[in-house]
């Protein structure tokens, strides 16, 4: 099998490389076009800005062929959220896989003392889909102060400030906002199962 992690201007890779390692799986980082297109699976990282991450991929194609692919994704926190259509994070129009905005949390909702980002661990629950097998109630790392709200293509939940959409879900995209290279047994359960999908 042969498995890319898309290279762009968005942190994180070593951590998600060295997750991989741990559950016995090679990957190529990379941002060759045709080797991101014959891959069997393809991951895309992010830790980041959304507007610098979007004008690093379209200048390089890659916002096209992300979208294109017919492979399994996943995207990963700033990865995911850039597979929506637009984020409130410097009004940035996304790539738009699945019909959803990102928005801000915004501290104080419910009444609660939140701290915007979320930083630490948070429960997954609702789970569906291959991807979240075996995780329903099990605790993920999360590091963000954007989220997606719930909506169609939600396949778990989690609740900060208000319930919102913790992984997507529509044709061969997946999405995850929290991150599975950080979340233990949880977290390589989930990359396991996508290396099955």
């Amino acid at each position: 099998m042969k498995l890319s992690i898309i290279k762009y201007n968005a942190g994180n890779i070593q951590s998600v490389l060295f997750a991989l390692q741990r559950i016995g799986v090679e990957a190529n980082v990379t941002h060759d076009i045709d080797e991101i297109i014959s891959s069997d699976k393809v991951i895309f990282p992010g830790v980041g800005e959304a507007s610098t991450a979007m004008k690093y991929l379209s200048e390089r194609n890659l916002d096209v062929v992300i979208k294109s692919l017919k492979q399994p994704v996943l995207g990963v926190c700033l990865g995911m959220q850039l597979m929506c259509t637009s984020s409130e994070e410097n009004d940035t129009l996304c790539l738009g896989i699945f019909e959803e905005k990102v928005r801000r949390f915004i501290p104080g909702n419910q009444g609660g003392t939140y701290k915007v980002p979320q930083v630490g661990w948070n429960k997954i629950y609702d789970v569906t889909t291959d991807l979240m097998q075996g995780t329903n109630e099990d605790y993920c790392y999360f590091v963000h102060s954007y989220y997606v709200a719930m909506g169609q293509h939600t396949i778990a939940t989690t609740d900060y400030i208000t319930p919102y959409s913790s992984a997507l879900h529509k044709d061969n995209f997946y999405g995850v906002q929290f991150h599975p290279e950080k979340s233990a047994e949880t977290g390589e359960k989930i990359l396991k199962n996508f290396i099955e999908l």
